[in-house]
């Protein structure tokens, strides 16, 4: 695959700042919506506060990006990226995540939030990034990803289970060299 030079609207009224603990029950409130109402998060059971810090030291412990993006002084979205399998032959290809406020899609945060986690991601040295993007109807993961150079590589078919029907998911990768 081919990485594309990134092409981001500047977004004036977003600043995209590195996840303080201060951020994590802002962040644990967006990614809620995300577990209890949508099928792009297959998890069933909200995290706790301590555990969304957990996760956010296991990223910044392995070198990786986690994210907030402020919008108005407020957090209107996060992303991180995250080993993206355990077995060492992994160790240079990363899967991103991206959740933005209920309300504030369209105001360019996701593509902000993005940019900059694939810019650390490629300066820190990791060469693939993946998206495993939840539930293959999820077209607003999909073009986001497409704009900034993801290519859909393929579905896997109902390997989630939520809210009473089988889920697929949809691989997109992006070279970061």
């Amino acid at each position: 695959m081919s990485s594309p030079t990134l092409a981001v609207t500047p977004v004036a009224t977003v600043e995209i700042l590195d996840a303080g603990a201060h951020h994590m029950p802002a962040v644990q409130a967006i990614y809620s919506h995300y577990v209890l109402h949508d099928l792009c998060s297959f998890e069933e059971e909200v995290p706790t506060v301590e555990q969304m810090q957990s996760r956010r030291n296991d990223a910044l412990r392995n070198g990786m990006p986690y994210l907030v993006a402020l919008k108005n002084g407020e957090v209107a979205g996060y992303a991180y990226a995250s080993a993206y399998r355990a077995r060492s032959a992994y160790r240079h290809t990363v899967e991103d995540s991206i959740y933005v406020a209920q309300g504030m899609h369209g105001h360019g945060i996701g593509t902000a939030l993005l940019a900059e986690v694939i810019r650390r991601c490629t300066d820190s040295g990791f060469t693939q990034m993946v998206a495993v993007v939840g539930n293959s109807a999820n077209a607003g993961s999909q073009r986001l990803h497409e704009s900034l150079g993801f290519e859909r590589v393929g579905v896997l078919r109902d390997v989630g289970f939520k809210f009473g029907q089988w889920v697929d998911t949809v691989l997109m990768q992006r070279a970061l060299r």
